[in-house]
């Protein structure tokens, strides 16, 4: 039989795909971060970030209200309680309040597809341990049993995904005062009752459940991932689970993995590297820059205005990451008019400037203060120069950018 080149190249295509697709992950680093990250997250490259929760009823301070009123004792959350609520009112008595009554999922999913958002990621449990649909693990602490009534999980995301949009979702491994976990605490996390009776079921029974495209894993730095049994849901997540060949990780899976083991890297909150990572990043930032939650008391002057965001996003994707935008939504299920300003002057810059941002990659140089600052991104044989300032003049030079008779210089 005569074999031609191009079925000798189909047929290592195929051989290759095939050792591709039957790759198994063991329960250790070395095996679980060599896992490719699926190529849908490289290409989309802006999403939403949605902090929801009991938090957003007291809307005060920060979603990180019931520990700074009782963990941290700030005395600002205690006068705002004391002024405002009357004396033995606890944290748990927010949780009726917490009606989402004018949460319409298709209206909020419109306004995130009119960003230019190719993706979603929802809080499914905050630190604060109320999960925002009917976990069997969380018995009258969630948004069925208790304050909406509601599955919020699903019906977000019938909505996002209506829109072809990505579906995430963000889960706080510890739970601030669930007395499981702080018994672990005080053994020095030598028992794991926690993990074996809370955390992990929940976790799995939120995959199998509602088989979200991207976990955002969060509230791990208190324990080893050893504690957490990090390694071994992964391996599952990776191999068996429903969303195996689509599923994008973090990096947030125990003390000292961030920015060194997992999916793509988050590092710290609002992470900022100076020059080109070697590895697949996000920056998580927020239009509110002092809280990821909703605040009654927020101010303008303490808001990115639009600008600000656009050049933040243009900054990040030349340096080969995604941005994930939050906005947090009030306790009745709006978003802010001044946030749904803020999304769809992003999507409508968008609209103009998207082919310089969606399924780029970085240039050999990513930055260049010519005339004016500018940033370069790449598609193909194709350079994007993208400046988020007026030059102010009529004409202005690119120094990096070598041209030939054939090089096209479109504007």
């Amino acid at each position: 039989m005569q074999v031609t080149r191009g079925q000798i190249s189909l047929f290592l295509c195929l051989l290759s795909c095939a050792s591709s697709l039957g790759t198994r992950y063991t329960p250790d680093w070395a095996s679980l971060d060599a896992r490719p990250i699926p190529e849908w997250y490289d290409e989309v490259k802006f999403g939403i970030f949605v902090h929801w929760g009991v938090f957003s009823v007291p809307a005060f301070g920060s979603e990180w209200f019931w520990w700074y009123w009782k963990g941290a004792q700030n005395p600002n959350y205690i006068q705002f309680m004391t002024k405002n609520y009357p004396p033995g009112f606890s944290y748990t008595d927010f949780a009726p309040e917490f009606h989402a009554q004018f949460f319409d999922p298709d209206e909020m999913a419109d306004i995130f597809e009119a960003s230019g958002a190719k993706y979603v990621v929802l809080t499914n449990k905050h630190h604060e341990g109320f999960t925002n649909w009917g976990s069997p693990y969380s018995w009258n602490w969630n948004s069925v049993d208790n304050g909406p009534h509601r599955d919020l999980v699903a019906d977000l995301g019938a909505a996002i995904r209506k829109r072809s949009l990505h579906y995430g979702l963000y889960n706080s491994l510890y739970e601030w005062f669930n007395p499981i976990y702080l018994s672990d605490k005080q053994s020095g996390f030598k028992t794991r009752d926690y993990v074996e009776k809370k955390a992990m079921p929940e976790l799995y029974e939120l995959v199998n459940r509602y088989k979200p495209d991207l976990i955002w894993s969060d509230g791990d730095w208190e324990a080893p991932d050893t504690y957490w049994n990090s390694t071994g849901f992964l391996a599952w997540l990776y191999n068996d689970s429903p969303v195996k060949d689509v599923v994008v990780t973090n990096d947030r899976w125990g003390l000292g993995c961030y920015c060194k083991h997992g999916g793509y890297y988050n590092c710290a909150d609002k992470f900022t590297p100076g020059k080109l990572p070697d590895h697949k990043w996000e920056k998580c930032q927020s239009v509110d820059t002092i809280s990821w939650g909703y605040r009654r008391n927020m101010k303008l002057s303490e808001l990115m205005d639009l600008p600000s965001i656009i050049k933040d996003m243009v900054y990040v994707v030349a340096l080969g990451g995604n941005y994930l935008l939050n906005v947090g939504p009030t306790s009745d299920g709006m978003i802010a008019p001044v946030f749904e300003e803020r999304l769809r002057g992003i999507g409508a810059w968008l609209k103009v400037n998207g082919e310089a941002i969606y399924a780029t990659k970085p240039w050999r140089v990513q930055a260049e203060n010519a005339t004016v600052p500018v940033w370069y991104t790449s598609k193909s044989s194709t350079v994007y120069a993208i400046f988020t300032s007026n030059p102010m003049q009529n004409s202005f030079k690119l120094l990096t950018p070598k041209t030939s008779y054939n090089t096209v210089v479109n504007i």
